[in-house]
């Protein structure tokens, strides 16, 4: 019996060891660029606990258990170098999820055990009261694997900004809930100590119910406060994207007004034009053909300054892509648009501009290559509007795994990091999407639009 009771005794250990590997590799698998550094990550913490578990040594459980989340937090740098600080917060949080349920629950479970133990059938019937001791190390590691996991998986679904940097303040706001909890542990546990040898029995029972409420609010403040953080980063993001919207309608307007001056140049050549036409046939009747000739050149030099190369179908979209084009040849990239605009659609010019300005933008900032172009695309199959804008690219991107973008290296506060979110909005609008293709030294983005519908 004594066998089968140290037996049960190491097998609840170990299990518990390996269910918490594996809560902490699901927690850490949506912070990392692979899945892979996630198994490790928890494979590594597993395997340390257990050999500090069969090979004694002279530290106390916290120490041995603070090693274990040490080396898993060197595997998860070691295998993802991004966001050192992210990655520390993960650690120190884990830890603290893991000690506070452990000990939460174990303080209801052994108060359970302690009263069905106690029973005169159970004192008379070892072997039922082995059963039962089975079926309550069960239950305990699966009520401990439930709350860290639930707490994991909330502060996981919570924090929406997984692929950006950490800053150093905010890593130690988000930390402090951890550390406080365990520091509260490590004051409850030593009174406890202290308890135990000089005062009654029954104070433990108040004991009990202030550490199991310490250790629940010390979790719930931990889930919390990434809430709350997240939020409010949220909402700074929100304010941060209507700026830059607010911006791309002056620049809309802008272009309207452009237009304006355009027209207005037009009507002007329109009103003169009777007298340009009256010297071209003076200079012809007078046989002064090269002067006709050079007359006329430069007649077209005008109109072409005035009016643009391209001709989209619709002066907005017109003076954007001439606007890109002249950016692009003074960067020595060359230019080239088929691009027209949906006459008679619902989509609007508005719109178009915003999705032209951001991905144009884009394509800008990142073409690169030996010889670099940038493409714009349009063309329509039954109901859907298809805009292809390419460029040559010959880097590497990081992608969000949430939203299946790739990730800016710019900071967002400096306004980047917002033109494809933005594209997508006016897609979703329009009851289609994006699509990002990046293969044969080539960054392409197709946006699909519905031209008629709800």
């Amino acid at each position: 019996m004594e066998s089968c009771w140290n037996f049960v005794s190491y097998a609840h250990i170990i299990v518990q060891m390996m269910v918490m590997g594996y809560v902490l590799y699901r927690f850490a698998m949506p912070f990392m660029q692979n899945k892979k550094g996630a198994v490790c990550t928890g494979i590594v913490y597993f395997a340390t606990m257990l050999f500090l578990y069969f090979v004694p040594l002279e530290i106390n459980n916290f120490a041995a258990y603070g090693i274990g989340i040490v080396t898993a937090f060197l595997v998860m740098y070691r295998t993802d170098r991004r966001n050192f600080r992210q990655k520390i917060f993960i650690a120190v949080t884990f830890f603290a999820l893991r000690w506070l349920s452990v000990y939460m629950v174990d303080i209801i479970t052994e108060e359970l055990y302690r009263k069905i133990i106690s029973t005169a059938y159970m004192v008379e019937h070892p072997y039922v009261q082995l059963a039962a001791y089975i079926v309550m190390e069960i239950l305990d590691v699966a009520a401990e694997a439930a709350v860290a996991g639930i707490g994991a998986g909330y502060i996981v679904k919570a924090y929406i900004y997984k692929n950006e940097n950490m800053g150093l303040k905010e890593m130690f706001m988000l930390i402090v809930p951890s550390i406080t909890g365990m520091t509260g542990y490590g004051i409850m546990q030593y009174y406890q100590a202290y308890l135990e040898i000089s005062v009654i029995e029954a104070i433990s029972g108040v004991y009990h119910i202030l550490a199991f409420l310490h250790f629940c609010i010390s979790i719930v403040t931990i889930v919390v406060m990434t809430v709350l953080f997240q939020n409010i980063r949220a909402r700074q993001e929100e304010k941060l994207q209507n700026e830059l919207l607010s911006a791309q309608i002056d620049s809309t307007e802008n272009h309207i007004a452009q237009v304006e001056s355009l027209y207005q140049n037009i009507r002007s050549i329109k009103h003169d034009m009777t007298n340009h036409i009256l010297t071209l046939e003076r200079l012809y009747a007078t046989e002064n053909r090269e002067e006709a000739e050079a007359y006329g050149m430069e007649l077209k030099n005008i109109l072409s300054e005035m009016t643009g190369e391209i001709k989209s179908g619709n002066p907005i979209t017109d003076v954007i892509l001439q606007e890109w084009k002249m950016e692009a040849e003074k960067k020595g990239i060359c230019f080239c648009s088929d691009y027209y605009y949906p006459k008679g659609s619902r989509i609007n010019a508005f719109d178009i501009s915003v999705i032209l300005n951001n991905a144009l933008q884009n394509a800008m900032e990142n073409v690169n290559g030996d010889a670099p172009y940038i493409s714009v695309h349009s063309y329509h199959r039954d109901n859907a509007y298809m805009i292809e804008i390419c460029n040559s690219f010959t880097g590497k991107l990081q992608w969000d795994t949430e939203n299946e973008l790739p990730v800016t290296t710019k900071r967002k506060a400096d306004g980047h990091g917002y033109g494809l979110i933005n594209i997508r909005r006016v897609a979703e609008k329009y009851s289609g999407d994006i699509a990002i293709d990046v293969k044969d030294r080539e960054f392409c983005i197709s946006i699909m639009l519905m031209m008629y519908g709800g």
